[in-house]
């Protein structure tokens, strides 16, 4: 079969011929993909960012968004029959340990076992997980959804928590409106009543986010922070930073009100604060790491009423080296979406 493999890091990811995948354990789920997601941490990826913080070996099939079809199944998987359209967690996790017990699978005491990471991920016509994995979906196609497996959870992730905070009269703050903001936004809109601000340098970002629902649109152009407590009047009860490097952590953490929590779903950057900054403004730090099994679940439901539209531009797998070009020069609106055959 067809897959893009990283050979080196800092090097262009090939389209190689390699075996197909069985499922040869028990709980093992081959799925045949009908779309496989790209974004920034791929790119990390090929970079070399995670060679020390999570090794792999090379050569590495990318790819932990993933979506497609049940293709085959190992003996001890009842609940799946071949054909069915699923969407694919991007941690395989043992469901035996404490944590996973507790449903908080992205601290699994075997340690991370990513997709496209640290092993074989979905870039590929065929790709192997485990049914713990695995979230059925409805009537919609799987590459229209595929990008929600890490993009869209990890957005969703983040809004579940400030749920709680968002009541109506509040206010919230999506730092950048590209592929994780644009789900962020439609999340808030979906799940809380609270005023809805997108802030991105990009105009056609900015389009984006008012298709998504957003309430107000904020150039990024070094007055941001001013503007959005001008557009709030004490500050944002909670930041959604999407893109985490340094040119965002500083402003969104100005953006809040006193008693305001920034959330950061983005990385690359370095939080840097005064810690009497911090106090004096009773300001939260929230990080999140992706997002659980049952986030995924609920965020497949809101996709599947309408609440939530990926906006993607797709390209045939053997057109990756376009879409990671694309990708790096800012040229995609929304997510970008590989599609095998």
């Amino acid at each position: 079969m067809k897959a893009i493999r990283l050979h080196s890091y800092g090097q262009p990811p090939r389209l190689d011929d390699v075996p197909e995948p069985q499922a040869t354990g028990p709980d093992d789920v081959v799925v045949r993909i009908g779309g496989a997601g790209l974004c920034r941490t791929d790119l990390h990826i090929i970079d070399g960012w995670f060679a020390d913080a999570i090794p792999a070996d090379l050569p590495l099939v990318l790819g932990h968004e993933n979506a497609g079809w049940v293709h085959a199944v190992g003996p001890a998987v009842e609940h799946l029959a071949v054909g069915d359209p699923v969407i694919c967690h991007p941690n395989l996790t043992c469901g035996a340990c404490r944590a996973c017990r507790a449903g908080d699978e992205m601290r699994c005491a075997a340690g991370p076992s990513l997709p496209g990471v640290n092993r074989a991920g979905g870039m590929a016509e065929l790709f192997t997980t485990n049914a713990r994995a695995i979230v059925k979906l409805g009537s919609t196609p799987p590459a229209a959804l595929a990008a929600l497996a890490d993009a869209g959870l990890s957005a969703y992730h983040a809004v579940a928590k400030a749920v709680p905070a968002l009541g109506p009269g509040s206010s919230a703050v999506a730092v950048g409106a590209g592929g994780l903001g644009h789900i962020g936004i439609q999340c808030l809109k979906a799940m809380t009543p609270a005023q809805v601000i997108a802030v991105d340098p990009s105009e056609e970002a900015r389009k984006l986010a008012l298709d998504c629902g957003a309430d107000q649109v904020v150039t990024a152009d070094g007055r941001q922070a001013q503007q959005v407590r001008d557009l709030t009047g004490a500050g944002a009860d909670a930041v959604f930073d999407f893109v985490g490097e340094d040119s965002t952590i500083g402003d969104s953490v100005a953006m809040l009100r006193s008693g305001g929590t920034y959330y950061l779903v983005g990385y690359g950057g370095t939080v840097t604060f005064p810690s009497m900054q911090l106090v004096l403004g009773e300001v939260s730090i929230v990080a999140n790491l992706i997002g659980t099994h049952p986030d995924l679940a609920s965020l497949v439901d809101l996709a599947e009423r309408g609440k939530v539209m990926l906006h993607s531009t797709r390209y045939p797998l053997d057109a990756a080296g376009d879409a990671i070009d694309d990708l790096r020069h800012g040229r995609i609106r929304g997510r970008a979406i590989l599609t095998p055959g």
